[in-house]
């Protein structure tokens, strides 16, 4: 039609082409990986690339990926690559990546609807569910990650738990108490103040020698709290804290959350999938007891980012805390609005369908093979920590609960201070020589280099490398400091 203007080319062939030629250097890129740097620092140049003002006339799609290919690509977070092992990402997959591509292509807004991409997530949904323990009538929704899971839990805790109407009436002067370890993830903290109640409404109480929430002191907290007016509402559970892998003793603390009468929720980011570990699903025992779990498919499921998921035990109490029915978004007896919202479970309206590249890979793959390859960094964790006791030079800083590994590199004669500057040097020398992507932390005070294992690209040799540059790296930051005769 003259006049009519689309984003759909005239002739489908150029793009067909550019299509394949993208597919097919976007599997020579991850073939190649192991060959690349894990990181490397972008030149001034290409900082430079990503000022431009905003295009007016378009340059077209082939100029539009050259220009990905030589400004972006090179210089990626790295987490996919198998020496990197910062923070707690997972590696991803080929066919979660093709997932997220049809999800695209699909385009349905996944707020709900009479659609199948709505009934698949409900099917990821109970899949989480499963793989936690939860019945089947629990609730659930799909997030951007776990700081918003976690949220979403908490939420519905404080619905549940504040002892009045808060979606009617706010907090109203309530003083309510969340209780955590000191090693919980920082995201509680923002949620607390995201919630209106202010971070000091997270009571965060000294872990032990095993970075463990201790029971005798959370119960001493909460009986604390009720004698001067606070009202406790939550206990936060870590299936494995971000510093060391640690877990909470969740069996304990759902028996203590049902005696005192207190919601239970579990930040399984990390380790809530470790129930589908061959060798290691005990350590998650109690979390089928949780009243909210959060938990990250693109950690150790390995989805390709962004996926969390929140999971509520009573999914009335879910539905309860977010649904919100205007006369624009009523539920109909038919038709393509003829089904319950997904929205109706969580924050989001408009909602991507990242379900897809969960389903496509557990489809795929098989649960089973996740849980071996859980097993197979926690053995490689395992075997890295062997490897730093035997080493004279290197010192381990924490327990190996599961795939996090904490250590540094310790000459003789060198205080606390020296130790973090020395082991900072190193650590920034491997990321910008690109050979591995290790971060740090603080433990008790001490500063420690932190490998996370996340990643089934990862072999021995890797690490093997790891621990002889670090060796190597140690030695020569030792030698550039002593003063010259």
């Amino acid at each position: 039609m003259a006049g009519h203007e689309t984003l759909d080319p005239e002739d489908w062939s150029g793009m067909r082409a550019l299509g394949h030629r993208i597919m097919d250097e976007a599997i020579d890129h991850l073939a190649g990986l192991r060959d690349r740097p894990v990181w490397q620092d972008m030149p001034a140049e290409v900082r430079a690339a990503f000022g431009g003002p905003l295009p007016r006339e378009g340059i077209g799609a082939e100029a539009s990926y050259a220009a990905m290919v030589s400004t972006v690509r090179p210089y990626p977070m790295g987490n996919i690559h198998p020496r990197f092992w910062a923070w707690y990402m997972g590696a991803g997959n080929i066919v979660g990546a093709l997932g997220d591509f049809l999800a695209a292509i699909d385009g349905s807004n996944l707020g709900g609807g009479n659609i199948a991409p709505a009934l698949l997530e409900r099917q990821v949904i109970r899949w989480m569910a499963e793989i936690v323990g939860f019945p089947e009538t629990a609730g659930g929704t799909l997030t951007s990650g776990g700081s918003v899971a976690n949220l979403i839990g908490l939420t519905v805790a404080r619905n549940v738990k504040a002892g009045h109407d808060v979606r009617a009436d706010g907090l109203g002067g309530a003083r309510l108490r969340y209780y955590a370890s000191d090693q919980v993830h920082s995201c509680h903290t923002k949620a607390m103040e995201i919630l209106g109640l202010g971070h000091k409404a997270l009571r965060l109480i000294p872990a032990d020698a095993d970075g463990r929430l201790p029971l005798a002191e959370l119960a001493q907290a909460v009986a604390e709290d009720r004698v001067v007016g606070i009202r406790p509402v939550a206990v936060i559970g870590s299936a494995g804290t971000v510093n060391t892998g640690a877990f909470d003793n969740l069996d304990a603390l759902a028996d203590f959350c049902a005696a005192e009468d207190l919601w239970f929720h579990v930040d399984g980011c990390i380790g809530a999938v470790l129930k589908l570990s061959p060798a290691h699903s005990t350590m998650a025992n109690g979390l089928e007891r949780a009243d909210s779990v959060a938990l990250d498919p693109h950690k150790w499921l390995h989805a390709p980012f962004e996926a969390g998921c929140a999971l509520v035990r009573d999914r009335g109490q879910q539905y309860a805390t977010f649904a919100l029915h205007p006369e624009y978004l009523e539920e109909k007896p038919r038709g393509v609005a003829g089904a319950e919202y997904l929205f109706d479970y969580g924050i989001d309206l408009s909602r991507g369908f990242k379900a897809l590249k969960v389903w496509m890979a557990l489809s795929a793959f098989g649960a089973d093979k996740f849980g071996r390859l859980i097993d197979q960094n926690i053995g490689q964790c395992q075997r890295l920590a062997a490897r730093i006791r035997a080493e004279p030079m290197l010192e381990l800083m924490a327990p190996v609960t599961i795939n996090i590994v904490c250590f540094r590199y310790r000459p003789p004669g060198v205080d606390e201070a020296q130790l973090k500057e020395i082991n900072s040097e190193i650590m920034f020398r491997l990321q910008e020589a690109g050979v591995a992507v290790p971060t740090d932390t603080m433990l008790r005070g001490r500063h420690s280099l932190r490998v996370a294992v996340v990643n089934h690209r990862t072999r021995d040799e890797d690490l093997d490398l790891l621990v002889a540059e670090v060796l190597r790296l140690g030695a020569e930051v030792m030698a550039a400091r002593e003063p010259v005769a």
